[in-house]
């Protein structure tokens, strides 16, 4: 993320928004006639000091554009500060508010960015942003046009022992596939470096404070799990970037035949990738298998809907689109089948240009008068 203001030219004038950004990487996007101002890098919103700083840069951006917005763009997630902060000031300066969904958001920054106004179909794979069912989604094939989307498939719910403490302990997420599939005798023993073993079995079988998710990123957290690698994380996605730099030594393979399911309602299931996974018998051979057929998977599925919706533009966003293998066999496989795929290029995929994505929705809402 640039450490100055990022200005993304849009494809036509509309009223200034104020968009508040996300709660992970926060960003501001402003609009002023046909450009979208985004702030440096604010960062997590955990912090006291990050929150005045949000409040700061609102003010310094709107001063710096002389404008005052016309709309208040904001993540669903009632708990984030930045959506608490966006409501607040709507009402402080009787202005509408527009919640945004999150991987929405993040399709919209792409379509902002490279000027789209036509249907779009968009694959956000991100660790977690929360779905209009208030279920954590972070796997998504939306179909994307102006201020509105659907959502045309998912990957299949994965349960998350401990709720948000699986996105920090991958060893979790292992778990709860092998139960899924059966195993759940061998939890016990193969992670028993961890003391919550036995507890997150006895959660697995009561259901108890196991929230599903659609999570992309939780789906590698269950590949690195599985191959016993990094079974907790001291940084956030360190167990994908292992994974990633393990495929990317070992070298390209084919993918798993039958390594994935795909639903007649578009949900697309990883199960048989990750059971093979489970027994894997070299850790970079089993992370080289899994890239492929995440790609492989991910293509098919894609090209199912464009089909089906007779759309020719795809949008790669989300977090995980950092991880270069993925991103760059997924879009040769898609434009191998003429279809144009729409990446970051001014900002990054994650969760700094969901600010953008929000004000390209609320300027959109507001043109259409929706």
């Amino acid at each position: 993320m640039p450490k100055r203001t990022a200005i993304v030219p849009l494809p036509y004038a509309g009223p200034s928004i104020l968009a508040c950004g996300a709660w992970l990487k926060n960003t501001i996007c402003v609009t002023c006639s046909n450009e979208a101002h985004i702030s440096p890098l604010i960062g997590d919103l955990d912090s006291v000091d990050a929150r005045l700083m949000l409040e700061e840069t609102v003010l310094r951006l709107c001063a710096e554009l002389e404008v005052r917005p016309e709309i208040v763009a904001h993540d669903l997630h009632p708990d984030f500060f930045s959506t608490q902060f966006a409501q607040v000031y709507a009402v402080q300066h009787g202005l509408a508010s527009l919640p945004v969904q999150h991987h929405h958001a993040h399709i919209a920054a792409l379509c902002a960015e490279h000027g789209i106004t036509e249907a779009v179909l968009g694959v956000a794979l991100d660790g977690v942003g929360l779905g209009e069912d208030n279920m954590p989604w972070g796997g998504e094939l939306l179909r994307v046009q102006g201020a509105a989307f659907q959502r045309v498939g998912h990957l299949a719910a994965l349960a998350m022992p401990g709720g948000d403490r699986a996105a920090r302990e991958p060893w979790r997420m292992a778990a709860a596939t092998l139960f899924q599939m059966g195993r759940g005798d061998e939890i016990a023993q193969r992670f028993a470096s961890q003391p919550g073993a036995q507890t997150v079995l006895a959660m697995l079988q009561r259901g108890l404070n196991c929230p599903s998710t659609s999570s992309m990123g939780r789906l590698f957290d269950a590949a690195a799990g599985l191959l016993g690698l990094c079974e907790v994380q001291s940084i956030e996605a360190q167990a994908a970037m292992q994974l990633q730099a393990l495929a990317e030594q070992h070298g390209m393979l084919d993918a798993l035949p039958d390594g994935y399911r795909i639903g007649s309602s578009g949900e697309l299931d990883f199960a048989p990738l990750l059971a093979v996974l489970a027994d894997a018998p070299d850790v970079g051979y089993g992370a080289a298998l899994f890239h492929a057929t995440l790609a492989a998977g991910l293509s098919e599925w894609v090209l199912r809907a464009a089909g089906i919706h007779h759309i020719r533009h795809v949008a790669l966003g989300g977090g995980c689109f950092h991880n270069a293998l993925l991103l760059q066999a997924l879009s040769a496989k898609l434009a191998a089948q003429g279809l144009r795929v729409l990446t970051a290029q001014q900002l990054p995929p994650d969760d700094s240009a969901i600010s953008l994505g929000q004000a390209w929705v609320a300027m959109q809402s507001y043109t259409q008068g929706i």
